[in-house]
């Protein structure tokens, strides 16, 4: 058995012939290319997906070779699992694959006999082997090609730097020196998976955060490096769309991702090096800022400003209005695409997949920092500290919103935003059902906090869209009159809601 260690690019199409140029590749110390034709072999319910097995075979000129793969760890890109690779003589032999649980489950005559091709890849590898410094090489590859599943295709681009030996975090000091100049980021998406969507035909949606198995016993800082990977890993899955679907939900969603990873590194700032964050958060919060402008112009259309307009259809200075709104907004989300789509955004994410990588890593040889009382607690007693001091401070919040006071309902909303995250981290500890009434009465406050945010701020925006035009500014009047009595709505709910909250009880984490 091997264990394969590779970083996954996605390189745009239209960045081939930069990609190549770049003098990294001029360091090699051998190059080749070849075709590679696989086919990747399930039953038709997908019993080895399901059970965290893939079985591929590769054909790479006359030679044929049968892969077993296993699921093994994956996050925002980079990926390290166990795989068996032996000759194909014509049918599948799984004598080589030294798992035996693995072995025994495959071999097994009625599901056997159900395997089948489902999908296929073909693409043209170029191949590069580096030495980026003393005792470590790495294979970087060009993959361009497509994927054929249910007589429809996809289109592959991408590289992959792969560990051959040495020191893995060189695969990031390799990435970074290729972002530079060319715009690559961490792709979430295997070939595999892609594969796999194709054949059930299941369409592209945006991504939510994904649940992960955490228990009460785990080391916290070990939670720590699986929450924060899980996040980057949630940015990275709604990157395509974002840049190449018009659904303002995959920049939302992306919005939401580093939201959470912001929200867990303060969650967990006692157990992190000192600074570890700092640089983390700072560039964070440059992209929140370009992809929180394309938010906020969604936001101000449709539910704001198209409303009224249904309301009001004849009017024609809030059809005016809604022209130049829908201008900004168009322009916005250009350059919220355009972020996505440079050398800077690769840089953010492989930096901060770097970072969070080290971290991992170091707490998997035992290399992090001497231990504190709060480390050496397990993730059940640290969460239960985080949680209560989480609530003090929202029901702090609390006493202190006033309704005709717009900065501390949003503080507010930040403070149960933060509680909100963290006990959706922590939530494989409770009950599902204590969680969910929790989370539920939570969201239903932020939502309605949520609202009335932005409806104060769409005055502001609505103002500078309406620049000195009597008319237009006339039009941002007729809306203001028209969300009045739904403002009003929402101030009255705050109230219970307030109420609500100062009842709120923490659920028990399980020991």
């Amino acid at each position: 058995m091997s264990q394969e260690i590779e970083l996954k690019l996605a390189l745009p199409e239209a960045e081939h012939h930069n990609f190549l140029r770049h003098p990294l590749l001029r360091k090699a110390t051998r190059r080749e290319s070849y075709q590679l034709v696989n086919l990747y072999y399930d039953t038709p319910e997908l019993a080895l997906r399901k059970h965290g097995v893939a079985l591929r075979l590769r054909a790479q000129g006359k030679v044929w070779l049968q892969t077993v793969k296993c699921a093994g760890q994956a996050a925002g890109g980079i990926s390290a699992r166990p795989e068996w690779e032996t000759p194909y003589a014509g049918h599948f032999d799984f004598s080589a694959v030294d798992d035996l649980a693995v072995r025994d489950w495959l071999d097994r005559p009625k599901l056997r006999s159900r395997i089948a091709p489902i999908f296929e890849t073909n693409f043209m590898r170029m191949a590069w082997i580096l030495a980026p410094a003393a005792g470590t090489e790495l294979m970087l590859v060009l993959d361009r090609g497509w994927i054929a599943a249910g007589g429809r295709r996809e289109a592959i681009s991408e590289i992959e730097i792969e560990l051959l030996h040495g020191d893995a975090a060189q695969l990031f000091s390799v990435a970074r020196t290729l972002a530079v100049r060319v715009p690559v980021a961490p792709a979430a998406r295997s070939k595999a998976d892609r594969g796999y969507r194709l054949f059930k035909q299941v369409p592209m949606t945006p991504v939510k955060a994904a649940p992960l198995a955490l228990a009460a016993a785990d080391d916290p800082v070990v939670a720590f490096s699986r929450i924060a990977l899980s996040c980057l890993d949630h940015l990275q899955q709604n990157h395509v769309g974002a840049v190449s679907v018009e659904d303002p939900e995959y920049i939302h969603q992306m919005r939401v991702a580093t939201r959470r990873l912001r929200a867990a590194l303060r969650l967990f700032a006692p157990l992190l090096p000192a600074d570890f964050a700092t640089p983390m958060v700072a560039a964070l919060r440059d992209m929140m800022a370009v992809l929180g402008q394309a938010r906020d112009l969604d936001v101000l259309l449709a539910e704001i400003a198209e409303p009224v307009l249904h309301a009001l259809p004849d009017e024609p200075r809030l059809a005016a209005l809604i022209g130049i709104i829908t201008d900004r907004r168009f322009e916005r989300r250009r350059a919220a695409v355009d972020f996505l789509r440079s050398p800077r955004y690769g840089l953010v994410t492989l930096e901060t997949l770097a970072d969070l990588h080290g971290h991992a890593e170091k707490v998997g040889v035992g290399e992090a920092a001497p231990e504190t009382a709060a480390q050496m607690q397990q993730l059940g007693e640290f969460a239960t500290d985080r949680l209560q001091r989480l609530r003090k401070k929202v029901l702090k919040l609390a006493r202190a919103a006033r309704i005709d006071d717009p900065p501390s309902l949003h503080a507010l909303r930040i403070g149960i935003k933060r509680l909100r995250y963290a006990l959706e981290f922590f939530s494989p500890l409770a009950s599902p059902i204590a969680m969910r009434r929790i989370l539920g009465h939570l969201a239903t406050l932020q939502e309605t906090l949520g609202q009335i945010n932005d409806l104060a701020n769409a005055g502001e925006l609505l103002m500078d869209c309406a620049g000195k035009d009597a008319p237009l500014r006339e039009a941002v009047t007729l809306i203001g009159g028209w969300h009045g009595p739904r403002h009003h709505a929402l101030l009255a709910a705050i109230k219970p809601g307030l109420k609500h909250l100062g009842n709120l009880r923490l659920p028990k984490l399980r020991p």
